[in-house]
């Protein structure tokens, strides 16, 4: 099983099923990070692995070397703002054991030297469609649902191979892709699922075509909800049972829909979508299950009135004035965030209306941004790259973008322990039940090995393939160009 992978994926690989992805790695390592010191490393491994002797160990995972030890490195660890020297990083199974000094000695470990080069925490993005970004809308809305998903599969890997190790999909039937992930499977990032987006009718998630009105019954579905792109919801009655379906389908947090957008059939995008009622249901839904709801919406009134029926994160928001940025802060919510910059990494559109949008939202987000920082709201990074086949490519760049308004350690900062921040708001539907988006004792092991220091220049992160010379996601080596 060590070899599933083969090649690139490296020795380190370990299959789906072991005891890495258990609680008990999890509790162990935490144990590890309380009792770390420079006498204690050994031990703190040691006690770890006697923990999991209680876990069921597939083959592959008994024959991995006991631990890893990245060694000639310099730490990015996701939350401060500078490197840390000195240090080599220790990693037990799927997750960081600690942080020792680089002269600490690990008996039977295995040792990576990185070169002096630049380990950082595996990259996150929290506005993401793993089924949707890499197909076109035409294609995604007629196409047979399982050739939909070979194709998110395909864009999977290459997502991982980008380095982002970790992504929250606020939008589409991703858990059947998570589930195989997870397992071991094939390649791809770990994903936070919301499943379907939860649209009024004629909201951003009425993906049916105008011969498809009216609905003759509840049962008269069409083929974008059938597929578990969106679910279309009118009435508390209706919004509460479209979001227990998710939750029931393994959803780590509720999307829904609360105004127009830019890629809309029908929604102008000033359009109000969801009564204060209807919202609210979502909210209580949500809460009931320990998660909470985020919403796509542009303008003032939109976000104030999620904001104020219990949405925990607000989907874009660039059209935001100060009013509804303060109610941001005041309500502790987050905005995440994209650089929607009608650039040439933009979402194309044919339609003259839409690229008016797009216009009208470039010259948002820059105030959307500056608000942000002058308000202190807690912000994420999402691309939400969408029906955009050469898109996914642009994914580093595009984050590489924010260092128009923050220094490039806060940039990275973003995509990392702050993504991380916001995707454990989901508590106890967060499938993976341990920290990411840090290199910190108990985190997962979700990080990479950079050529060059993108703390001095931020455009590294945007050519992957020749600046990432090692990616690892759950303790696993997915890519090791280190030698080359």
């Amino acid at each position: 099983m060590r070899a599933r992978f083969g090649g690139r994926y490296g020795a380190l690989a370990h299959g789906f099923g072991c005891a890495c992805h258990t609680p008990a790695l999890a509790a162990a390592s935490a144990r590890i990070a309380e009792g770390l010191s420079r006498r204690s490393v050994l031990q703190g491994v040691a006690a770890a692995f006697a923990t999991l002797a209680a876990a069921p160990v597939t083959r592959a995972f008994a024959d991995a070397p006991p631990a890893t030890l990245l060694t000639n490195l310099r730490l990015f660890d996701g939350r401060s703002p500078g490197l840390k020297d000195g240090v080599s990083l220790l990693i037990s199974g799927n997750a960081i054991a600690g942080i020792v000094p680089s002269a600490e000695k690990v008996a039977d470990a295995t040792v990576i030297d990185c070169g002096g080069r630049v380990v950082m925490p595996g990259l996150i993005d929290v506005h993401w469609h793993a089924l949707l970004a890499a197909i076109p809308e035409i294609v995604a809305l007629t196409a047979d649902v399982p050739y939909v998903h070979l194709v998110a599969a395909q864009e999977a890997e290459r997502t991982l191979m980008r380095g982002f190790t970790t992504v929250r999909d606020v939008g589409g039937p991703s858990f059947s892709l998570k589930r195989a992930i997870d397992e071991g499977r094939f390649p791809g990032p770990r994903i936070f699922p919301s499943g379907a987006m939860i649209s009024q009718t004629s909201g951003h998630g009425d993906f049916r075509m105008r011969y498809e009105i009216p609905r003759y019954s509840g049962n008269d579905i069409s083929h974008a909800e059938e597929s578990g792109i969106s679910a279309i919801a009118d009435g508390p009655d209706e919004v509460l049972r479209r979001v227990r379906e998710q939750l029931l389908l393994g959803a780590s947090q509720i999307k829904i829909m609360t105004g127009g957008g830019v890629s809309s059939a029908y929604d102008p995008i000033d359009v109000n979508q969801f009564t204060a009622e209807e919202i609210r249901a979502a909210v209580d839904a949500a809460s009931d299950w320990g998660t909470y709801v985020c919403t796509h919406v542009y303008t003032p009134e939109g976000i104030k009135r999620a904001l104020q029926n219990g949405v925990k994160c607000i989907e874009h928001g660039q059209l935001a004035d100060e009013d509804s940025v303060k109610m941001m802060a005041d309500k502790d919510a987050w905005w995440s965030l994209q650089p929607f910059l009608a650039d040439e990494d933009s979402n194309p559109k044919s339609d003259p209306v839409a690229r008016q949008y797009q216009e009208e939202i470039a010259k948002g987000t820059v105030r959307a941004y500056e608000m942000a920082l002058k308000h202190k709201v807690r912000t994420g990074f999402g691309t939400d790259i969408l029906f955009n086949p050469k898109g996914p490519a642009t994914q580093g760049r595009q984050l590489a973008k924010l260092a128009r308004w923050m220094d490039n350690a806060d940039v990275l900062r973003t995509a990392t322990g702050q993504n991380g921040d916001l995707v454990a708001l989901s508590g106890d539907r967060n499938p993976y039940r341990a920290k990411v988006g840090a290199l910190e004792p108990g985190a997962l092991a979700d990080l990479l090995v950079v050529d060059g220091n993108p703390l001095a220049d931020i455009s590294l992160i945007g050519d992957p393939d020749k600046n990432f010379k090692l990616i690892m996601k759950d303790g696993r080596v997915f890519k090791n160009a280190l030698g080359a």
